[in-house]
């Protein structure tokens, strides 16, 4: 994987093997930050990274000057991985190490941007359990978007307080905001 854009330009992360992970493609990432960086100043916001795997999507956040990234994931071989690259690069990324639903039910937190990439095979129940945490917590900043990255066989457009969703080979982000 490599950065896009920002400080850490062409920069490339080579993950460890053995992490249970599927990065989200520089294709869609790209596409994704093109759409972001038309509503935010990144340097303004802050973010978090829920089922964050190789950290990704934070490096990007980073590298185009977010100081705030909280990212978390259950498994421990992702979480030390995004610490030593965090470490690394001087990246402002703190890690969660734990079950995302939990850390959503329990987190008072506000952020500007919320994105998620569960594992593609989630039950639909699971992946609307999502934005229907985060808005029963209120966890959005007023202005901000939740984004859910699924296959593109994965359809959210009737879950409550969805946008829009942008399809990109066989990803699909859905955005969610505040109605």
């Amino acid at each position: 994987m490599r950065i896009i854009s920002g400080q850490y330009k062409s920069r490339k992360i080579v993950a460890p093997k053995n992490l249970p992970v599927r990065p989200t493609t520089d294709m869609a990432k790209e596409s994704l930050f093109n759409i972001l960086n038309n509503n935010y100043y990144f340097d303004d916001i802050s973010v978090l990274d829920l089922f964050a795997g190789t950290g990704n999507i934070s490096y990007e956040f980073a590298s185009r000057g977010t100081e705030q990234i909280t990212c978390v994931d259950q498994h421990f071989a992702c979480i030390r991985f995004i610490n030593q690259t965090a470490e690394h690069f001087e990246m402002p990324i703190d890690t969660v190490k734990g079950d995302v639903f939990k850390f959503l039910e329990q987190t008072n937190a506000k952020f500007d941007i919320i994105f998620a990439d569960p594992p593609y095979d989630f039950s639909q129940e699971q992946f609307e359990r999502i934005p229907e945490l985060v808005f029963k917590k209120e966890l959005l900043n007023d202005s901000g978007t939740l984004i859910v990255e699924h296959s593109k066989h994965t359809n959210l457009a009737s879950t409550a307080n969805f946008d829009v969703s942008k399809s990109y080979g066989g990803n699909a982000f859905s955005f969610f905001k505040k109605q």
